[in-house]
């Protein structure tokens, strides 16, 4: 069996004959276009400019152009096993939670506010829905929220 192998691989097959006469045929030719400048591209003919964003009324402002968002919290808040309370009146639902300039604010019903810094805008993010309205000014926003 092992003179067999070897007698193979000491004369050249009829597959390997071929590829050596190919080879021998090939080896002064030049593949055609190879050595020749290469053609310049055709001009592409300006096309029109089409503006395809959504129109003004259905775009909404990206967060470096909002001052801030808000949401209303109507249950108690809890941070480290605490209840938060305001702390002008002692009132402990009802938030308004105010995201503005990388700080929380939390806003009693009456209108007392203080900083929550046990919150971040990673939280705020996690825990308001999408936003409904956009406006202009704190106070449009306050009456838009029933306050």
């Amino acid at each position: 069996m092992f003179h067999r192998i070897r007698r193979r691989t000491k004369g050249s097959n009829e597959a390997q004959r071929q590829f050596d006469e190919l080879h021998a045929q090939l080896q002064g030719q030049v593949p055609p276009g190879f050595g020749v400048p290469a053609t310049e591209p055709m001009p592409i003919e300006p096309t029109t400019v089409v503006d395809d964003f959504l129109p003004p009324e259905l775009r909404v402002p990206s967060h470096d152009q909002v001052d801030g968002k808000m949401m209303p919290w109507g249950q108690p808040l809890v941070l480290d096993g605490e209840m938060v309370a305001c702390a002008e009146c002692g009132a402990y639902r009802d938030w308004l939670i105010l995201s503005t300039r990388g700080q929380i604010w939390l806003r009693c019903r009456i209108g007392h506010q203080q900083l929550e810094t046990r919150l971040d805008t990673a939280w705020y993010n996690r825990n308001s829905g999408p936003a409904d309205a956009t406006f202009d000014t704190f106070e449009d926003c306050l009456r838009h929220l029933g306050r």
